[in-house]
């Protein structure tokens, strides 16, 4: 290595060599490791390019990221994020941080299928050095900032999901539902992942350490000696840190790889815009993460080697957008402890109070201070050349700040006041405790001033006992307190264009709808017409976003009725992400509505139920006939298709339900719902034989089948299908099951095969056959299940199961009473109404009336005389015809027939024709006696 700074750090690297020697008896690995380190840091720091390593959400990065920019004041800044996600960096002074930029694709080409949708977010937060540069680069005129590093596209590409290491779960990390509130399972991009890869090492700096978790050590040993160096010693130890971590990291072919490709594309990015635009790299600055500023890549730098190919991008079509972020969801993503994020922020404000540097805001920037007016811009120091800052750096001791004890009980009371309103029960000693334990465990991990964190284990340790008596343990009282789960918004103008058009439509509920937490909406729709255009989109919005950020409370959409009186709880602010994520899909709620029924009605596992739901949501929702027609035909084509009979139940319902609304609704039915019905009618005509054997066919799905049959028989008929193709396939079919056995005699009671007193005769000889017995209530089964199908039979099953209850004896009945039950439970819930309805119709309603009551099926029948008797006295019920002739004149009258009355004999003229063939009369009066 050569160059005008060659023997900066040999003063080091002799330190090192002569340790070295000492800890390892000898030359060997370690000195190349310590010496490799002190390589890397003297190869990034003689760079032409400035590199500034930072770590992410890091507040002495950011610090010293702010001072360096006023200082230098570059001309281009390389910034280390997704170069496609530039575009959208303009629309954070709209914004509240912490937010996050997204890429996200729902339709992929090129990636597997099971993984979409595909999301990539980069979260960012005031105390970041990817905000300071951000907001320096886009409000300071000539700057340019471009972002270097692969698109979304090509994350998805190198980072195989299948070659992914599973990390252990980090025990101090957020609970799951916290992670997925925010990012969802989207992939997490960062500035400066810095953290130790070898699980060793990371064990031994803690445990030396003596703290608990990974947030901590940096805390402790990195952002405090850190917050206050200067420029060129900042740098250094983080080329420093970036340089052990790297080496000391665990050779996993892929990760390795993916990180020095990354390192390629970067470099490679940089130098094709330097030759573009002739800048001078000493006016440029590259902030990357401080493990890829000790890069080793023979690319590395303005004159590495050209050998890298950018690949191209595949044809998946990329949405990019802002969402809210959080700092518990940053803490998820990224496997960082619990409030350290909060933590951070508080030591970013503590540290821009201390040390005076003026931050970078965005013009305009929601949720910041206003900023003073801007002083003239002053000259950029000249960089003067690095001198070597780590050998003091490592060699001095540990600065240890004196105890702020006005700080530390301010701390105490806060803490113990917020324990009170949660419902512990803290006092003034636990505030003293709280103190006292603060500084023993400081001291005890040998520092003299508690940090937060020593703080925080203080509070659980004195405050928190058996049980947790509110929502949040003491652990989360004392993040709240040290800043609290900051979340980002996303404001108006920021918004894609359907969740500004939904904001827009939703303007007459004067509610706020950008504003996090429940807000109740309530609409007369009877008084103020115009609000029926916001139900219609709350109702699409209730059927698009997850449960909760559109629920109805009164009022609800069936087809054919139109909305009087709604209450809403809209939480549309909490789910501001899901919103924004449906504008990714389109720019209406209507067109998103449609391609997701589409996406429905075609998807391969599409079954005939699924898209007649599709149907009845686009008229439900949509009130689209073009598209229920489009949808309908695909409905016949699927049901055509199939060869299972597990959607049936579903298929009856919705065809009934939209046969019902056209019918009242439109002049004529639509061309494809009579097409369903005629290919229906032959569909489960010819699988019923088959669906009454298979065992994996249930008696619901068979009573279903039959209920089809029945209900659209009419409208079949009508439409030219064969009754004979039913009976054909009622009588091929021979069950063994019990309930079906009984669901097949329903069927051919309905088609008049079989009577009445049959079927009183088929349950008689059940009851009376024990071997049969216990098997009945599969029988009353299926005869619940015939109502379905067979409604009229409401009566006899009622019957049956009285007859089962008085004719059986205990020791018989009551073992399979609890089968009765559960049968019925499960397999005719829906179904029970219907009998109890009829029971309390058929009992009497007095319980002493019960003793003396007969069951209108014992009833014995009158002697035949008494009914001849009671038919011949009957004729003189014509007389009533002769004293009031105007009906019949009207009768006449209307159907054309000309006539006069003649007088009336004594005789019964009147029923001649029934005297001379009484074959007919005689079998009505036993139809009507049978039921």
């Amino acid at each position: 290595m050569s160059g005008p700074n060659e023997g900066t750090f040999t003063a080091l690297r002799t330190q090192l060599q002569e340790a070295a020697t000492a800890f390892a008896d000898g030359p060997g690995a370690l000195e190349g490791i310590l010496l490799g380190i002190v390589d890397d840091v003297d190869r990034a720091v003689r760079e032409p390019l400035e590199i500034f390593p930072v770590c992410h959400h890091s507040p002495a990065s950011a610090i010293a990221m702010a001072r360096r920019l006023r200082e230098k004041q570059p001309k281009v800044v390389y910034l280390e994020l997704c170069e496609d996600m530039a575009p959208l960096l303009t629309e954070l002074r709209n914004c509240r941080l912490p937010v996050a930029v997204q890429a996200f694709a729902t339709e992929t080409e090129g990636f597997p299928a099971e993984w979409s949708p595909l999301s990539v977010v980069a979260p960012i937060t005031e105390a970041s050095a990817e905000y300071q540069a951000i907001a320096y680069a886009l409000d300071t005129p000539g700057v340019e900032l471009v972002l270097v590093d692969r698109s979304s596209d090509h994350v998805f590409q190198w980072d195989a999901r299948g070659a992914q290491s599973a990390e252990p779960a980090d025990p101090d990390a957020p609970p799951a539902e916290e992670e997925a509130a925010l990012h969802g399972d989207a992939v997490g991009v960062e500035i400066g992942d810095l953290r130790p890869r070898f699980a060793e090492l990371e064990e031994h700096l803690l445990r030396h350490g003596r703290v608990r978790h990974w947030s901590e050590w940096w805390h402790q040993y990195v952002e405090l000696p850190l917050g206050d160096s200067d420029h060129d010693t900042y740098r250094q130890v983080m080329l420093l840190i970036g340089s052990l971590f790297r080496r000391l990291a665990p050779g996993d072919p892929h990760r390795v790889r993916v990180d020095e490709d990354r390192e390629r594309y970067m470099w490679t990015r940089m130098r094709e815009h330097l030759t573009a635009t002739g800048t001078d790299p000493a006016d440029c600055l590259y902030v990357c993460g401080a493990f890829h500023a000790a890069s080793r890549v023979a690319e590395f730098g303005v004159q590495g080697a050209d050998t890298f190919e950018i690949g191209p991008r595949t044809a998946t079509k990329w949405q990019h957008g802002l969402i809210p972020s959080s700092h518990a969801a940053i803490e998820a993503q990224f496997g960082l402890a619990a409030g350290s994020v909060s933590i951070a922020a508080t030591v970013w404000a503590k540290n821009v109070r201390r040390t005076r540097v003026e931050p970078f805001r965005l013009a305009g920037q929601a949720g910041t201070k206003k900023t003073r007016a801007k002083k003239a811009a002053a000259a950029p120091v000249p960089t003067a050349p690095a001198a070597d800052r780590l050998s003091g750096f490592l060699q001095r001791p540990p600065v240890l700040d004196r105890l702020d004890e006005a700080e530390l009980l301010g701390w105490s009371v806060e803490i113990v006041r917020a324990a009170r309103r949660n419902g512990y029960l803290a006092s003034t000693a636990d505030a003293i405790a709280v103190f006292e334990t603060s500084i023993l465990l400081a001291g005890m991990r040998d520092r003299a001033k508690p940090t937060p964190y020593d703080f925080q284990d203080a509070a659980v340790t004195c405050i928190e006992k058996d049980t947790v008596p509110g929502r949040r343990d003491v652990r989360r009282l004392v993040e709240i307190m040290m800043g609290g789960d900051r979340i980002g918004q996303v404001g108006y103008d920021a918004l894609p264009p359907l969740a500004r058009d939904v904001h827009d439509r939703l303007t007459p509920l004067n509610l706020k709808l950008q504003q996090r937490g429940v807000q109740r909406a309530l609409l007369d729709i009877a008084s103020r017409p115009e609000l029926e255009r916001c139900s219609d989109a709350l109702w699409m919005l209730r059927y698009l976003m997850p449960q909760g950020a559109a629920r109805p409370i009164m009022g609800e959409r069936r087809l054919g009725e139109r909305p009087i009186q709604e209450s809403w709880d809209l939480a549309l602010g909490t789910h501001q992400r899901a919103l924004i994520e449906l504008g990714y899909e389109g720019v209406s709620i209507e067109q998103v509505l449609e391609q997701r029924l589409r996406r429905t009605a075609y998807g391969p596992q599409a079954t005939a139920a699924t898209v007649l739901a599709a149907v009845e949501d686009a008229t439900l929702y949509l009130r689209s006939r073009r598209l229920a027609d489009e949808l309908g035909t695909r409905a016949l084509e699927v049901l055509a298709a199939e060869r299972s009979v597990d959607g049936a139940p579903e298929v009856l319902r919705r065809v009934r339900r939209l046969l019902a609304y056209y019918r009242t609704s439109e002049p004529v039915l639509p061309p494809w719902i009579e097409s369903f019905v005629k290919a229906g009618y032959a569909h489960y005509c010819t699988l019923l034989p088959t669906a009454f054997t298979d065992e994996d066919a249930t008696v619901r799905q068979v009573a279903a089948m039959l209920g089809f049959l029945f209900s659209m028989e009419s409208l079949a008929l009508s439409l030219g299908c064969d009754r004979t193709q039913l009976e054909l396939a009622v009588a091929q079919s021979h069950p063994q099951d019990p309930s079906k056995t009984a669901l097949l005699w329903a069927a051919q009671a309905q088609l008049g095969h079989l009577s009445r007193a049959d079927l009183r005769t088929r349950c008689d000889e059940l009851l009376g056959n024990p071997l049969v017995v216990p098997a009945y209530p599969r029988y009353l089964s299926g005869f619940v299940h015939a109502l379905e199908p067979v409604p009229s039979l409401t009566d006899f099953v009622v019957e049956a199961v009285s007859n089962a209850f008085a004719r059986l004896p205990d020791p018989v009945l009551l073992p399979w009473l609890p089968t009765l039950i559960t049968t019925l439970r499960s397999g005719g819930a829906e179904l029970a109404p219907l009998l109890i309805r009829e029971a309390g119709r058929i009992f009497p309603g007095r319980l002493e009336a019960l003793d003396e009551w007969v069951p209108p099926w014992r009833e014995r029948q009158e002697p035949q005389a008494g009914r001849s008797a009671r038919r011949a006295g009957s004729g003189r019920g014509a007389v009533l015809l002769a004293a009031h002739p105007a009906t019949c004149d009207a009768v006449a009258s209307l159907l054309g027939c000309d006539g006069t009355w003649e007088t009336a004999d004594p005789g019964p003229q009147g029923v001649a024709l029934v005297g001379r063939h009484p074959d007919t009369a005689t079998a009505l009066e036993a139809l009507l006696a049978a039921r």
